[in-house]
C-alpha cells in the first residue's frame, strides 16, 4: 500500500509566515503589516463560510496554497462562481502535482457548494501559470488592469486638461454650496 506524499488542509495561524514568503508578489508592498494581514485573513475564515484558505503539504513540508472565495460572476451577473485567488506552489515543489491538487480541491468544493463555475487570475507575465490554467480548461474571460490612483489621475489630466479644470470648478462649487448650507443650518439653530 503506497502512501501519498501530497496532502491538503485548511490553513492555520502557524502558516502565516510561510504564506507571506509564498505570496510575496500578492501582498501589500513596503508594509510591515503583511504577517498581520495574513493572520487577520486566516482568523476571519471562521466568520466567512464562503471562503477557504487551503495549504498543500508535500511529504510533510509546506508546498503551496490557494485562497477560495464563493462569489457572484460580477455585480450585474448574480451567477455564482468559485474564485481561486493566489494559487501558488513553492519553487522546490513544482511539477509534483501540487498545483493540480489545489485546483482539484477548488473544483471539489465548488461541486459541494453547487457552484457551476470556477475562475482564477494569473499574472499576465507568468507564461507557465497561464499555460497550466489553460490546460485545465480555464479560458481567459477578461483582462484585469491596475495602476495607482494618482497615476491614472495624472494620465487623465494629461489627455484632457480642460476636463480637469471643469472637474475642479465643480468640486469647488459643491464645497461652497455645502459650506453655505451648513452655515444656514447653524444660524437657524442659534
Amino acid at each position: 500500500m503506497s502512501r501519498s506524499l501530497l496532502s491538503l488542509r485548511d490553513a492555520t495561524l502557524a502558516d502565516a509566515e510561510r504564506l507571506a514568503e509564498l505570496w510575496q508578489p500578492f501582498l501589500r508592498r513596503g508594509s510591515d503589516e503583511q504577517l498581520h494581514d495574513l493572520a487577520t485573513a486566516i482568523e476571519q475564515l471562521g466568520d466567512r463560510p464562503g471562503e477557504r484558505l487551503v495549504v498543500a503539504e508535500y511529504d510533510g513540508e509546506f508546498a503551496g496554497a490557494a485562497f477560495f472565495k464563493a462569489a457572484t460572476y460580477s455585480p450585474v451577473n448574480p451567477e455564482p462562481v468559485l474564485q481561486v485567488h493566489n494559487a501558488a506552489v513553492a519553487p522546490a515543489f513544482r511539477r509534483r502535482g501540487v498545483g493540480r491538487a489545489l485546483v482539484e480541491s477548488a473544483v471539489t468544493w465548488a461541486e459541494e457548494l453547487g457552484i457551476g463555475h470556477v475562475g482564477t487570475a494569473t499574472s499576465s507575465g507568468s507564461r507557465e501559470a497561464n499555460r497550466f490554467m489553460a490546460r485545465l480548461a480555464l479560458a481567459p474571460q477578461a483582462m484585469l488592469r491596475m495602476a495607482p490612483t494618482p497615476a491614472v489621475r495624472s494620465k487623465l489630466a494629461a489627455r484632457h486638461p480642460a476636463a480637469r479644470q471643469v472637474t475642479q470648478v465643480l468640486a469647488v462649487r459643491r464645497s461652497l454650496r455645502h459650506a453655505r448650507s451648513v452655515s444656514r443650518s447653524v444660524s437657524a439653530d442659534l
